[in-house]
This record gives C-alpha cells, sequence and structure tokens, in this order.
C-alpha cells in the first residue's frame, strides 16, 4: 500500500502541462501528495523510460512514491516496485511479475474489475470515473452509487483473512475530483482521490493539494464536535 498522510493520488497528464513538465512534477511531489502516477502511456517507451527515470529522481527527493504506468519492463529495468497498469494489461502479467510489485494498482470500472484486480495482487484500485470529467469527455459519469458498490465488494486480504474478514484493498476514487466533492467521496467508504486535470493546470500545485487536507480536517472537527 502506498503510505503518506495525504489522501490524493497525482494521475500526470503532460498534454495538460503548460509549463516544463518535469517542473510542475517537482512542485507536486514537494507538495507531498500520496503519490504520483507517472501516466504517459502514449510515449514511445524509450521517451517513456527516460522521463521515467527522471520523474522517479525527482519524486525521491521529496520521498513521494512515484507509481509507473503500462509499462512493467520499464519498472523491471529502473528498479521501480511501484506500478497502475489497465486490467486487460495487468492479467498478462505473470504471478512472479505481479509478486515483484510491492504497489500494484488497476484501474477499475466495475464490482467485477475491482475482484478480479484483487484477486491478481493488487494493492490498491482506482475507480471511476465518478463525475464529469474532461478527461472523460463524452462518457457519462459513473456516480457515487457505482462508487460504492465497488467498495463493499472488494474482497478481504487473503494474509489477515482469519482476523479481519472485512479488510478490503484501498479504493481511489477517480474522476471529476476537487476540493469541493471531495468529502462527499471520502464518505463513501474510499481510501483517497485520485486528481489529474486540477493537477496539471493550478496555479499553485502546494496550494491546490493543501485543499484536500483542509477539507479532510474539517470533517475530523465537526465529527469531533468541534467547530
Amino acid at each position: 500500500m502506498i503510505m503518506c498522510m495525504s489522501d490524493v493520488l497525482v494521475i500526470t497528464n503532460r498534454k495538460l502541462c503548460k509549463e516544463d513538465f518535469l517542473g510542475r512534477i517537482e512542485a507536486l511531489a514537494a507538495a507531498g501528495p500520496r503519490g504520483i502516477i507517472l501516466r504517459e502511456k502514449d510515449l514511445p517507451e524509450t521517451e517513456y523510460l527516460e522521463l521515467a527515470r527522471q520523474t522517479a529522481e525527482i519524486c525521491d527527493r521529496y520521498q513521494t512514491p512515484c507509481v509507473l504506468h503500462s509499462f512493467p519492463g520499464i519498472a523491471l529495468e529502473l528498479g521501480v516496485k511501484r506500478l497502475h497498469l489497465p486490467l486487460p494489461l495487468l492479467r498478462k502479467l505473470s504471478p512472479d511479475e505481479r509478486a515483484y510489485f510491492t504497489v500494484l494498482g488497476a484501474s477499475c470500472h466495475s464490482a467485477e474489475d475491482a475482484r478480479e484486480a484483487e484477486a491478481l495482487g493488487c494493492t490498491y484500485i482506482t475507480a471511476g470515473h465518478v463525475f464529469d470529467t474532461d478527461c472523460k469527455k463524452g462518457l457519462p459519469p459513473r456516480g457515487l452509487s457505482f462508487l460504492k458498490e465497488v467498495c463493499e465488494t472488494v474482497s478481504i486480504l487473503e494474509f489477515l483473512k482469519q482476523m479481519c474478514e472485512s479488510v478490503r484493498i484501498p479504493v481511489y476514487a477517480i474522476g471529476g475530483i476537487d476540493p469541493e466533492n471531495y468529502k462527499e467521496v471520502m464518505a463513501i467508504g474510499t481510501a483517497g482521490v485520485c486528481v489529474m486535470s486540477g493537477a496539471m493546470v493550478c496555479e499553485a500545485p502546494g496550494r491546490y493539494l493543501s485543499a484536500f487536507s483542509e477539507k479532510k480536517e474539517q470533517t475530523a472537527n465537526t465529527q469531533k464536535g468541534i467547530r
């Protein structure tokens, strides 16, 4: 599992970035997200390899987990043990290849996807898209009821099944999530959220990610009766 105080996973999209992309990565890494998923899957492998190398170095400087995307061979070459895959690519990995990764995620779009991803050894999944988002133009949002279904049907972690039968792998919601609807999404039972567009275009990445933390603190204080 990705370990950090933040609930927010950043997913990159260099095409949305209006400035130097690596500069944006550094600003985001410095802000302390749960992790940064390098999703530039349209790149040729040689270009992704170099970008992944640079991104991993930046993330290491700030102790921010770097998660590679779509290229397991490159992750193996660079010694990066965090990988996110679309479910069709995850199915192609051998058991030994899956076991190499300490953090293994998959993109899921139904409860059935979620169960399959966990059975294949994923340590977390992303579920969505939940709300309207520019990244999925033309596709209807799946909504909070879909997200709740996914969170309730991901099965128990095998190694704790004797004592914690209700423990589930973390589910990170994705799609149109911002600080304003973050609290609503977290109330469903998700472990956190993913952001792309906002993270790539915001003027101040530190303030942008802090806005999520502030909402989290407000919720915690309200639950404790603190106003």
